[in-house]
């Protein structure tokens, strides 16, 4: 069974991911991440593929990317680092990026490899629906991994049911139409969005993402998705003074 939908089916509430980018802070800072958001209490990891224009992505990602990349992480590096990884972590891994590097590096390529080291599915925002289906569905089911959609406050309701019909795993709600980064919670707008998903009552668990930053944030989001997935406001935690371990445990025990 795929560790994504092992973990829905064991816990539908509170779950608890956290997005990083890998080569950030240093380029061989990956696995130690991992190890200690395992160890730490995490539930999910998306691990983050450096992108050179990651529109989608606020200042404190893109910055973080811009970083990685100068360290020189490589999507080919990034499996070598990641090829030991179930010896530190038997938590879902899911590699987010765009499209690009994956088309460098070879789309068939690239499933084999994520199979192999034993990622467990991948967001890429800017794959289009009808072309994943088209080229890659068959290649993602024979390599067990899942592939993750999103849906906004601005998806029509025709076609949320329709990539609710089709997903593995869980459906990405992107909490606003703006670009990732720290916010001061949710305004009545999105909370409404939220109470509209939750009344479709959709076969695909939620999580929602994009603004996410302290525990009242995360609690909010707990109590109109399945759980929440934090970004910007972990890069951050990453860069304060101090030991890595020490820094990651903190800011998901704050969390939880």
């Amino acid at each position: 069974m795929n560790r994504i939908e092992k973990l829905f089916k064991i816990k539908n509430k509170n779950i608890l991911s956290i997005y990083f980018t890998a080569g950030y802070p240093s380029i061989n800072d990956t696995l130690a991440i991992v190890r200690e958001l395992d160890q730490a209490g995490a539930d999910m990891i998306e691990i983050g593929m450096p992108f050179s224009d990651p529109v989608a992505d606020g200042p404190v990602i893109q910055r973080s990317s811009e970083k990685a990349l100068q360290n020189g992480m490589s999507l080919a590096l990034l499996f070598k680092q990641l090829d030991k990884i179930r010896d530190v972590t038997d938590l879902p891994l899911i590699l987010m990026g765009y499209i690009n590097p994956f088309f460098r590096f070879g789309m068939e390529n690239f499933i084999k490899k994520c199979s192999e080291t034993g990622i467990d599915g991948t967001i890429i925002p800017d794959l289009p629906v009808e072309e994943y289906l088209a080229s890659y569905a068959s290649l993602y089911e024979k390599n067990g991994l899942f592939n993750i959609f999103l849906i906004s406050p601005q998806t029509p309701d025709e076609r949320i049911l329709y990539l609710d019909s089709i997903s593995k795993g869980f459906l990405y709600m992107v909490s606003t139409s703006s670009t990732t980064g720290v916010k001061n919670g949710f305004d009545n707008s999105q909370k409404e969005y939220f109470r509209k998903i939750g009344a479709m009552n959709l076969k695909t668990p939620g999580l929602i993402g994009f603004g996410i930053s302290d525990k009242s944030s995360f609690d909010q989001a707990c109590e109109y998705s399945g759980g929440a997935i934090i970004g910007s406001a972990f890069i951050k935690a990453l860069d304060e003074p101090g030991h890595l371990k020490d820094n990651i445990g903190r800011f998901v025990r704050f969390l939880k």
